[in-house]
Protein backbone atom coordinates (compact mmCIF):
# COMPACT_ATOMS: atom_id res chain seq x y z
CA UNK A 1 0.00 0.00 0.00
CA UNK A 2 1.41 3.53 -0.93
CA UNK A 3 2.20 5.83 1.87
CA UNK A 4 0.10 8.36 0.76
CA UNK A 5 -3.19 5.53 0.31
CA UNK A 6 -2.25 4.99 4.11
CA UNK A 7 -2.35 8.61 5.27
CA UNK A 8 -5.54 9.15 2.96
CA UNK A 9 -6.85 6.31 5.46
CA UNK A 10 -5.42 7.02 8.80
CA UNK A 11 -5.59 10.55 8.64
CA UNK A 12 -9.71 11.21 9.17
CA UNK A 13 -10.12 8.31 11.92
CA UNK A 14 -6.90 9.72 13.58
CA UNK A 15 -8.61 13.36 13.65
CA UNK A 16 -11.66 11.54 14.68
CA UNK A 17 -9.82 10.10 17.94
CA UNK A 18 -8.42 13.68 19.04
CA UNK A 19 -11.59 15.35 19.18
CA UNK A 20 -12.83 12.61 21.18
CA UNK A 21 -9.86 13.01 23.37
CA UNK A 22 -10.33 16.95 23.25
CA UNK A 23 -13.68 17.00 24.12
CA UNK A 24 -13.07 14.03 26.46
CA UNK A 25 -10.73 16.11 28.41
CA UNK A 26 -12.78 19.07 28.44
CA UNK A 27 -15.69 16.97 29.99
CA UNK A 28 -13.12 15.78 32.70
CA UNK A 29 -11.88 18.90 34.01
CA UNK A 30 -15.22 20.58 34.27
CA UNK A 31 -16.58 17.17 36.62
CA UNK A 32 -15.25 16.86 39.89
CA UNK A 33 -17.64 13.99 40.86
CA UNK A 34 -14.98 11.62 39.23
CA UNK A 35 -17.48 10.02 37.01
CA UNK A 36 -15.42 11.20 34.04
CA UNK A 37 -12.02 10.22 34.68
CA UNK A 38 -9.12 11.90 32.37
CA UNK A 39 -7.95 10.71 29.32
CA UNK A 40 -4.40 10.57 31.35
CA UNK A 41 -6.07 8.35 34.48
CA UNK A 42 -7.77 5.66 31.99
CA UNK A 43 -4.23 5.35 29.93
CA UNK A 44 -2.40 4.21 33.67
CA UNK A 45 -5.62 2.26 34.25
CA UNK A 46 -4.80 0.76 30.96
CA UNK A 47 -0.78 0.28 31.97
CA UNK A 48 -2.04 -1.33 35.33
CA UNK A 49 -4.35 -3.80 33.67
CA UNK A 50 -1.36 -4.90 31.02
CA UNK A 51 1.08 -5.16 33.70
CA UNK A 52 -0.61 -7.54 36.19
CA UNK A 53 -2.01 -9.64 32.85
CA UNK A 54 -5.56 -9.41 33.66
CA UNK A 55 -6.18 -7.22 29.99
CA UNK A 56 -3.46 -9.69 27.93
CA UNK A 57 -5.03 -12.93 29.29
CA UNK A 58 -8.80 -11.79 29.06
CA UNK A 59 -8.18 -10.41 25.69
CA UNK A 60 -6.66 -14.29 24.61
CA UNK A 61 -10.26 -16.10 26.02
CA UNK A 62 -12.33 -13.55 24.30
CA UNK A 63 -10.69 -13.56 20.72
CA UNK A 64 -10.45 -17.53 20.95
CA UNK A 65 -14.14 -17.88 21.94
CA UNK A 66 -14.74 -15.26 19.14
CA UNK A 67 -12.74 -17.45 16.35
CA UNK A 68 -14.68 -20.19 17.07
CA UNK A 69 -18.06 -18.83 17.47
CA UNK A 70 -17.48 -16.71 14.53
CA UNK A 71 -16.32 -20.04 12.30
CA UNK A 72 -19.00 -21.78 13.43
CA UNK A 73 -21.61 -19.16 12.58
CA UNK A 74 -20.40 -18.62 9.41
CA UNK A 75 -20.39 -21.94 8.31
CA UNK A 76 -24.13 -22.27 9.76
CA UNK A 77 -25.12 -18.97 8.23
CA UNK A 78 -23.93 -19.72 4.90
CA UNK A 79 -25.37 -23.40 4.43
CA UNK A 80 -28.94 -22.41 5.62
CA UNK A 81 -28.76 -19.42 3.46
CA UNK A 82 -27.97 -21.22 0.14
CA UNK A 83 -30.77 -23.99 1.14
CA UNK A 84 -33.18 -21.06 1.43
CA UNK A 85 -32.19 -19.97 -1.45
CA UNK A 86 -32.38 -23.15 -3.51
CA UNK A 87 -35.25 -24.00 -2.01
CA UNK A 88 -38.69 -21.49 -2.20
CA UNK A 89 -41.28 -23.79 0.21
CA UNK A 90 -38.12 -23.79 2.62
CA UNK A 91 -37.33 -20.17 2.65
CA UNK A 92 -40.95 -19.65 3.12
CA UNK A 93 -41.41 -21.58 5.99
CA UNK A 94 -37.52 -21.09 7.85
CA UNK A 95 -36.77 -17.73 6.74
CA UNK A 96 -39.35 -15.85 9.25
CA UNK A 97 -38.00 -18.17 11.84
CA UNK A 98 -34.56 -17.03 11.01
CA UNK A 99 -35.75 -13.52 11.32
CA UNK A 100 -37.24 -14.10 15.00
CA UNK A 101 -33.63 -15.59 16.19
CA UNK A 102 -32.30 -12.13 14.51
CA UNK A 103 -34.43 -10.05 16.32
CA UNK A 104 -34.01 -11.64 19.75
CA UNK A 105 -31.85 -9.73 22.69
CA UNK A 106 -28.60 -11.29 22.87
CA UNK A 107 -29.28 -11.61 26.83
CA UNK A 108 -32.13 -13.47 26.57
CA UNK A 109 -30.21 -16.48 25.35
CA UNK A 110 -27.93 -16.31 28.61
CA UNK A 111 -30.56 -17.82 30.90
CA UNK A 112 -31.29 -20.57 28.40
CA UNK A 113 -27.63 -20.93 27.75
CA UNK A 114 -26.83 -21.61 31.26
CA UNK A 115 -29.92 -24.12 31.98
CA UNK A 116 -28.63 -26.08 28.95
CA UNK A 117 -25.01 -25.79 29.72
CA UNK A 118 -24.52 -24.92 32.80
CA UNK A 119 -21.86 -21.82 33.80
CA UNK A 120 -19.58 -23.32 31.19
CA UNK A 121 -17.75 -22.19 28.09
CA UNK A 122 -20.05 -23.72 25.97
CA UNK A 123 -22.96 -21.08 27.77
CA UNK A 124 -20.72 -18.34 26.62
CA UNK A 125 -20.07 -19.86 22.85
CA UNK A 126 -23.56 -20.69 22.33
CA UNK A 127 -24.90 -17.44 23.18
CA UNK A 128 -22.15 -15.73 20.53
CA UNK A 129 -23.30 -18.30 17.71
CA UNK A 130 -27.15 -17.76 17.91
CA UNK A 131 -26.93 -13.94 18.20
CA UNK A 132 -24.66 -14.09 14.88
CA UNK A 133 -25.48 -16.63 12.83
CA UNK A 134 -29.05 -15.30 11.89
CA UNK A 135 -27.52 -12.25 10.07
CA UNK A 136 -25.27 -14.57 7.85
CA UNK A 137 -28.24 -16.40 6.72
CA UNK A 138 -30.20 -13.68 5.55
CA UNK A 139 -27.42 -12.11 4.42
CA UNK A 140 -26.63 -15.36 2.04
CA UNK A 141 -30.15 -15.55 1.00
CA UNK A 142 -30.25 -11.66 0.17
CA UNK A 143 -27.13 -11.81 -1.70
CA UNK A 144 -27.23 -14.81 -3.31
CA UNK A 145 -31.57 -13.87 -5.02
CA UNK A 146 -30.03 -10.34 -5.90
CA UNK A 147 -27.80 -12.02 -8.59
CA UNK A 148 -29.43 -11.13 -11.81
CA UNK A 149 -31.21 -13.61 -13.68
CA UNK A 150 -28.95 -12.99 -16.88
CA UNK A 151 -25.75 -13.86 -15.37
CA UNK A 152 -27.05 -17.40 -14.66
CA UNK A 153 -28.46 -17.53 -17.96
CA UNK A 154 -25.42 -16.87 -19.68
CA UNK A 155 -23.64 -19.01 -17.31
CA UNK A 156 -25.85 -22.19 -18.44
CA UNK A 157 -25.43 -21.15 -22.58
CA UNK A 158 -21.90 -21.27 -21.68
CA UNK A 159 -22.32 -24.62 -20.29
CA UNK A 160 -22.04 -24.13 -16.13
CA UNK A 161 -25.35 -26.40 -14.53
CA UNK A 162 -25.86 -27.62 -11.04
CA UNK A 163 -22.81 -26.70 -8.26
CA UNK A 164 -20.74 -25.18 -11.44
CA UNK A 165 -22.79 -22.98 -11.88
CA UNK A 166 -23.10 -21.83 -8.56
CA UNK A 167 -19.02 -22.23 -8.25
CA UNK A 168 -18.14 -20.38 -11.35
CA UNK A 169 -21.24 -17.81 -11.73
CA UNK A 170 -23.45 -17.31 -8.85
CA UNK A 171 -21.09 -17.08 -6.17
CA UNK A 172 -18.81 -15.07 -7.25
CA UNK A 173 -21.56 -12.27 -7.57
CA UNK A 174 -23.31 -12.56 -4.68
CA UNK A 175 -19.62 -11.81 -3.14
CA UNK A 176 -20.46 -8.44 -2.53
CA UNK A 177 -23.74 -9.13 -0.69
CA UNK A 178 -21.85 -12.26 1.60
CA UNK A 179 -19.09 -9.88 2.67
CA UNK A 180 -21.62 -7.60 3.82
CA UNK A 181 -23.37 -10.35 6.04
CA UNK A 182 -19.80 -11.09 7.21
CA UNK A 183 -19.35 -7.75 8.98
CA UNK A 184 -22.89 -8.30 9.96
CA UNK A 185 -22.28 -11.41 11.76
CA UNK A 186 -18.89 -10.18 12.69
CA UNK A 187 -20.59 -7.25 15.18
CA UNK A 188 -23.11 -9.33 16.48
CA UNK A 189 -21.06 -12.31 17.75
CA UNK A 190 -18.74 -9.41 19.06
CA UNK A 191 -20.86 -8.05 20.92
CA UNK A 192 -23.09 -11.32 22.08
CA UNK A 193 -19.66 -12.59 23.55
CA UNK A 194 -18.95 -9.55 25.50
CA UNK A 195 -22.84 -10.07 27.08
CA UNK A 196 -22.37 -13.58 27.47
CA UNK A 197 -18.89 -13.03 29.03
CA UNK A 198 -20.48 -10.83 31.15
CA UNK A 199 -23.35 -12.55 32.84
CA UNK A 200 -21.83 -15.72 32.64
CA UNK A 201 -18.36 -15.64 34.88
CA UNK A 202 -16.59 -19.15 33.34
CA UNK A 203 -14.48 -20.16 36.06
CA UNK A 204 -11.02 -19.21 35.41
CA UNK A 205 -11.43 -18.15 32.11
CA UNK A 206 -12.63 -15.07 32.40
CA UNK A 207 -12.97 -12.89 29.65
CA UNK A 208 -13.08 -8.84 28.47
CA UNK A 209 -16.85 -8.91 29.40
CA UNK A 210 -16.42 -10.65 32.52
CA UNK A 211 -13.32 -8.12 33.38
CA UNK A 212 -15.28 -5.61 32.61
CA UNK A 213 -17.81 -6.55 35.58
CA UNK A 214 -14.83 -7.10 37.93
CA UNK A 215 -14.13 -3.31 37.85
CA UNK A 216 -16.81 -2.72 40.32
CA UNK A 217 -16.95 1.43 40.31
CA UNK A 218 -13.34 2.17 39.16
CA UNK A 219 -14.68 3.85 36.50
CA UNK A 220 -11.19 5.07 34.60
CA UNK A 221 -10.63 0.71 34.55
CA UNK A 222 -13.64 -0.12 33.20
CA UNK A 223 -13.14 2.83 30.65
CA UNK A 224 -9.71 1.26 29.79
CA UNK A 225 -11.06 -2.60 29.28
CA UNK A 226 -14.14 -1.04 26.98
CA UNK A 227 -11.89 0.53 25.04
CA UNK A 228 -9.39 -2.22 24.48
CA UNK A 229 -12.88 -4.19 23.25
CA UNK A 230 -13.50 -1.21 21.26
CA UNK A 231 -10.01 -1.17 19.47
CA UNK A 232 -10.34 -5.12 19.05
CA UNK A 233 -13.00 -4.85 17.34
CA UNK A 234 -12.32 -1.90 15.18
CA UNK A 235 -9.22 -3.72 14.54
CA UNK A 236 -10.11 -6.55 13.00
CA UNK A 237 -12.77 -5.05 10.94
CA UNK A 238 -10.47 -2.80 9.12
CA UNK A 239 -7.27 -5.24 9.12
CA UNK A 240 -9.58 -8.25 7.91
CA UNK A 241 -13.42 -7.59 6.37
CA UNK A 242 -11.90 -3.76 5.03
CA UNK A 243 -9.15 -5.34 3.35
CA UNK A 244 -11.45 -8.24 2.04
CA UNK A 245 -13.77 -6.11 0.91
CA UNK A 246 -11.36 -3.48 -0.88
CA UNK A 247 -9.96 -6.38 -2.41
CA UNK A 248 -13.96 -7.35 -3.96
CA UNK A 249 -13.95 -3.93 -4.89
CA UNK A 250 -10.76 -3.67 -6.43
CA UNK A 251 -11.39 -6.77 -8.84
CA UNK A 252 -14.85 -5.59 -9.74
CA UNK A 253 -13.26 -1.69 -11.05
CA UNK A 254 -14.93 -0.10 -7.78
CA UNK A 255 -12.03 1.40 -6.24
CA UNK A 256 -10.71 4.72 -7.61
CA UNK A 257 -7.54 4.14 -8.05
CA UNK A 258 -8.33 0.21 -10.05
Amino acid sequence: MRPRRVLAEIAPPLVGVLVVIAVWSIASSLTSTGAIPSPGAVWAAFVDGMRDGSIPQAAVRTLVRLAFSFIVAVVLGVALGLGLALNEFARRSIRPLVVALQITPFVAWVPLAVIWFGVTERAVVFVAIVGSFPAMTLATLQAIRQVPPLYERAGRTLGAQGWSLYRAVIFPASLPGIMAGLQQAWGFAWKALMAGELIVATAGAAGLGHLLDTRGSDVAALLATLGVIVVLGVAADYLLFGQLDRRIRGRRGLLPDS
